[in-house]
């Protein structure tokens, strides 16, 4: 969220005044279609809209690997049958000057929604954020949601010695109060519940690396095996696997934000890896067996798109409770890194997220190379 609106804003110039509408998307195509990166179809409010979030991200870190491209922002905006998703533009005159968005999970998780404000930098300041969060809090109040939660990033060097941190309610991690989007968060009323670090992975690894840390963890692993898929998990394991989508949403750190366990099935794992390819996102997925039983225990998911082509995304990476203390965390991660460095070789880095308090899973992104590269604030507001 690009929270930069002070605690009183000021009047909104211009004749014609703040106009905010839905934005329109197209249909959508056929079920195992694969993501279009061109913009035929699309309407100018999307095209302003993703305009407007591929400037942000090139401002605020240089690129755009944290973006998501046009087939991943159409995909994702037409929503799906666990989550509501709506995208509103905001214009003076026939100039785009913001964007906010509501999600609303639709199986678990019903007193919730997600927000998400952005001002275009020459608007900032002048009332437009703070129209644009009433805008989206409305929405979600008309759904009946009564805990909002928000999130902003901002780069590693936006922390500088000595600042004053608002400290995350976790009680890890914290974010300056002189950043403008952390300011803004606390004037309308959210809560910093907990602060996520971004780390970057720099590609190639260094030679041997990998072998060390994998014989290492295969010395913990006696009874475990590897396995792993690219795309589409396979029948035999897609029931086990969505056991372990579902813990995912519990057993990583929430602080004190108001998630339910989600409710995954085999249709959700589908209707995910569907997603994935429409949007034109490739994937790799290591996974660890217990040998004996067969049992899915462990897995870790990688993702590449053709249009950041140097760019790896680290998604979940869950060790079933049960199961943890024999390196089966770095056993995954490591197979699934050698895995992506042959089939995606134009890559030269891997960003992932971690909450601050993780330290056993930081702990391993730190063996395998990562370095800090920024921080998430995840807030959290709820509605009297």
């Amino acid at each position: 969220m690009d929270w930069t609106e002070p605690t009183e804003p000021a009047p909104i110039p211009g004749p014609d005044g703040l106009a905010i509408a839905a934005v329109g998307l197209p249909p959508g195509g056929d079920p195992g279609s694969r993501g279009d990166s061109g913009a035929a179809g699309l309407s100018p409010d999307f095209l302003a809209c993703q305009a407007m979030k591929e400037a942000h991200a090139v401002a605020v870190w240089g690129n755009l690997e944290r973006c998501a491209t046009v087939a991943e922002a159409l995909e994702f905006w037409r929503g799906s049958r666990y989550e509501e998703r709506h995208l509103f533009l905001a214009r003076i005159g026939p100039e785009p000057v913001g964007l906010c968005s509501v999600t609303l999970p639709l199986r678990e998780n019903l007193a919730t929604a997600g927000i998400d404000v952005l001002v275009v930098p020459q608007w900032r300041r002048r009332g437009v954020g703070r129209a644009l969060l009433d805008h989206a809090e409305a929405m979600a109040r008309t759904h009946g949601r009564s805990s909002l939660d928000a999130f902003h990033e901002l780069p590693l060097d936006a922390v500088q010695a000595g600042s004053q941190l608002v400290p995350a309610g976790s009680g890890a991690g914290g974010l300056p109060l002189d950043d403008p989007a952390t300011a803004f968060a606390l004037a309308a009323g959210y809560r910093l519940e907990q602060v996520e670090r971004s780390s970057r992975l720099e590609l190639p690894l260094p030679e041997g690396l990998l072998d060390r840390l994998e014989s290492d963890a295969l010395a913990r692993a006696g009874d475990y095996v590897l396995t792993g898929w690219d795309g589409r998990c396979p029948e035999s394991l897609v029931a086990a696997y969505a056991g372990l989508r579902a813990r995912m949403s519990t057993d990583a750190p929430t602080a004190g934000m108001d998630w339910e366990r989600e409710d995954w099935d085999e249709d959700r794992v589908r209707d995910d890896e569907l997603a994935l390819a429409r949007g034109g996102v490739e994937s790799s997925v290591a996974a660890a067996l217990r040998r004996r039983t067969g049992e899915l225990v462990a897995y870790t998911v990688l993702t590449w798109r053709p249009l950041v082509p140097e760019s790896l995304m680290q998604q979940d990476t869950l060790v079933a409770e049960e199961h943890r203390g024999h390196r089966l965390g770095m056993l995954v991660k490591a197979a699934n890194l050698r895995r992506a460095q042959e089939k995606w070789p134009r890559a030269r880095s891997v960003l992932t997220w971690n909450a601050s308090e993780n330290q056993h899973m930081l702990a391993i992104n730190t063996a395998l190379g990562f370095r800090p590269a920024g921080y998430e604030g995840e807030w959290q507001k709820r509605l009297g």
